[in-house]
């Protein structure tokens, strides 16, 4: 357990605590068993290393990785007893999902140890919501996505923002005084600024990498395809990356991909749930929770950037943009007469000359532009919608 130590002091001591995530002031630290899961890449083990560093004894808390070589042999139950006759008071087990049995082993710890507070993250949704099935009574589970552009700038640019709710941008209160032209910005937050590793080298080829490990390897694993069928979801990925934006039709989609249309629904399931990409359902009534998929887009912008090359369509990475940005804290799903439909409000995404014509017969419309800095009436600048968290 020494070296468990010294590997967990040595990353709380290198951790910078100067910028922390929307969720961190949001999650309930006092939980007994709490989880942290998201996409590969977007900043959780950096947010929990800084909770610790701000507000833990570090004789009283671990750190571990259940990749550590020290799973090999030791059970994580044994640990969590190690852990408490030393005085161990928070455990804190990153990447949960690579340790095998990991929801009946915590389940064990938090009924044996009841003074003991456990946290874990990781990036295979999948395995983390199966497991939480387990845990349903016992753990509280936060998922957190990426950079929104107002984290970016302070991030990236030091710029400090604080985040303005729906009513508070449609109304045009939103104000970034610090930034007399935005639009620089926004467009490199498009392009580069989702995820919190794109300030180091060679971040296109390491978004390539976490796009390729989730297909290859997490989403398999999890649903037990083969190689083979790993490939066919990159193939799927590629074709919804370059539509505008994608509308499935499981047959064509089948015929293209040599694959039963039965299992297309379910790849694109999987997908969202790996923070690959992100569907538009219709607005549904009672029992039918989710709706018909009326469209289906990448995540986020920096995907369509990484993996569309330079043909990218404009009108597909603002609505990318928008969906994404607002489907944090709002339900978000398709509308009859415009692009977006968030409780009674309609939203037309689109450049600086778009018109009223869609959203003419919407009790609430708002025309959300790009390419302009400031709103007036129903029209409302595209990135003000990135400052919302």
């Amino acid at each position: 357990m020494d070296s468990l130590f010294q590997y967990s002091n040595q990353l709380i001591a290198h951790v910078d605590p100067a910028f922390t995530r929307y969720l961190y002031d949001k999650i309930n630290w006092q939980n007994r068993l709490l989880g942290l899961i998201g996409p590969r890449g977007i900043g959780k083990t950096t947010l929990i290393l800084q909770y610790i560093k701000n507000n833990l004894n570090l004789q009283e808390t671990l750190y571990v990785t259940a990749e550590d070589f020290y799973f090999a042999k030791n059970r994580l139950t044994d640990l969590a007893n190690d852990f408490v006759k030393a005085g161990g008071k928070y455990l804190f087990v990153d990447e949960v999902h690579k340790y095998p049995d990991w929801a009946k082993e915590l389940k064990l710890i938090y009924d044996y140890h009841q003074e003991l507070k456990v946290v874990f993250t990781g990036s295979s949704i999948f395995d983390i919501k199966k497991g939480s099935a387990d845990l349903s009574r016992r753990a509280v589970v936060y998922s957190m996505q990426g950079l929104s552009f107002r984290e970016y700038l302070m991030l990236f640019h030091h710029i400090e923002v604080r985040p303005y709710s729906l009513d508070e941008i449609i109304n045009h209160q939103a104000d970034v005084p610090q930034i007399p032209h935005p639009l620089p910005l926004f467009d490199d937050y498009l392009k580069k600024g989702y995820y919190p590793y794109s300030r180091e080298d060679d971040f296109g080829l390491k978004l390539q990498q976490v796009v390729n490990q989730t297909l290859e390897v997490d989403i398999p694993t999890y649903a037990q395809m083969n190689v083979s069928t790993g490939r066919k979801l990159k193939q799927l990925l590629a074709i919804v990356a370059q539509s505008v934006p994608f509308k499935p039709n499981m047959s064509k989609i089948a015929e293209m991909l040599n694959i039963s249309r039965n299992n297309i629904a379910d790849y694109l399931l999987y997908m969202e749930e790996a923070g690959m990409i992100t569907q538009l359902r219709s607005q549904t009534e009672g029992v039918r929770a989710l709706g018909k998929v009326d469209k289906v887009y990448l995540e986020n912008s920096n995907l369509v950037y990484s993996l569309v090359d330079d043909h990218q369509n404009k009108g597909n990475i603002r609505e990318t943009f928008f969906l994404n940005q607002l489907k944090v804290n709002h339900h978000v799903v398709s509308s009859s007469v415009s692009d977006f439909k968030i409780n009674m409000m309609d939203f037309e995404v689109g450049g600086k000359g778009k018109g009223e014509k869609q959203i003419k017969t919407a009790p609430k419309g708002y025309l959300v532009k790009d390419d302009i800095e400031r709103g007036y009436l129903n029209t409302i600048p595209l990135w003000h919608f990135g400052l919302m968290y």
